[in-house]
């Protein structure tokens, strides 16, 4: 029997840090609360580790009060806030898993950190870790997940683990015979990755480059090759257009001072670029059929096809 308090559309994302999720999936989230569906947010760590933009908050780095975490506690709330959602969880509970940090390769990528603290994420024991997502998706019965790929956008090991995590939970959790204690066994209807539309990407360099600005997104070239994270247009699935809440999405990254700087990439562009780079969200679909496309060949409600 359905439950009549539970909306017809639930949509679940899995993120590994504060700020991700708004970044990478802002204006999705804001479009599909305003419009009425479901929409639950787990985090997998603080951000314990992660870089401090602002001189007078340096005191809380891991390797002073190390006290980073709590704060940036406060910055999603208020990002969320901005955005409307209102179902934000912690996977397995606040400081249960820590930001495993991470540092760069030579060839331009993220990995682990050299020295992990004992509970980082990047440590986890996957079906530990697992199970504490089982336990939500079974609660909340989401039709839609959303998280990384398998390389986590681009290598940080976190994200990894988060894409790891999320992917074995959605595959537990329709398991009959699984931890029946965990709840009643759902099967989540479609699965998407996190994506950045090749072409959009390209066309957004170049408009950047054009007004005089040669050092946003570290100068990346708009004919040359791109970062992992961004995705060849005939690999994606869905576009998201949540150019009406753009703003709200601004406003969730004006919620992390501590990680974003206002006259950073995000805030760089013209208004009629920003809302083509960031409120348009794209995704590749790694679980069931796409619904019903659009004249670009991709979806443009990422519940199309699912059956109420």
């Amino acid at each position: 029997m359905s439950d009549p308090s539970r909306p017809d559309r639930r949509l679940l994302l899995v993120h590994a840090h504060p700020d991700d999720e708004s970044i990478t999936t802002g204006a999705t989230m804001a479009k599909y609360v305003a419009e009425g569906a479901g929409v639950t947010l787990v985090t997998c760590t603080a951000g314990e580790m992660g870089e401090i933009l602002v001189p007078d908050l340096v005191h809380l780095a891991a390797d002073q009060e190390d006290k980073l975490g709590e704060h940036r506690r406060g910055e999603i709330a208020d990002a969320l806030g901005a955005l409307g959602v209102t179902d934000h969880r912690w996977l397995g509970g606040f400081g249960a898993y820590r930001d495993s940090g991470m540092q760069w390769h030579e060839d331009g990528y993220a990995v682990a950190a050299d020295t992990l603290h004992d509970n980082a994420f990047w440590r986890a024991d996957l079906t530990e870790a697992a199970d504490h997502l089982v336990a939500v998706i079974r609660e909340l019965r989401p039709q839609v997940l959303i998280t990384y790929d398998q390389f986590g956008g681009y290598g940080h090991p976190d994200h990894i683990q988060a894409h790891r995590v999320a992917m074995y939970a959605a595959q537990l959790a329709g398991v009959r015979s699984y931890r029946k204690d965990l709840g009643e066994p759902w099967e989540i209807t479609k699965i998407y990755w996190i994506s950045m539309s090749e072409s959009r990407m390209r066309a957004s360099l170049r408009a950047i480059r054009a007004a005089g600005d040669t050092t946003s997104f570290e100068g990346m070239d708009p004919d040359g090759p791109l970062p992992p994270f961004v995705t060849p247009d005939e690999d994606l699935s869905a576009a998201v257009d949540g150019s009406p809440y753009l703003e709200q999405k601004m406003q969730a990254l004006r919620s992390y001072p501590t990680q974003i700087t206002l006259d950073g990439p995000f805030f760089a562009l013209s208004n009629n670029e920003g809302n083509q780079m960031w409120g348009v969200e794209y995704f590749r679909i790694a679980k069931g059929e796409p619904g019903e496309l659009g004249h670009d060949g991709l979806e443009a409600d990422i519940f199309s096809g699912i059956e109420p």
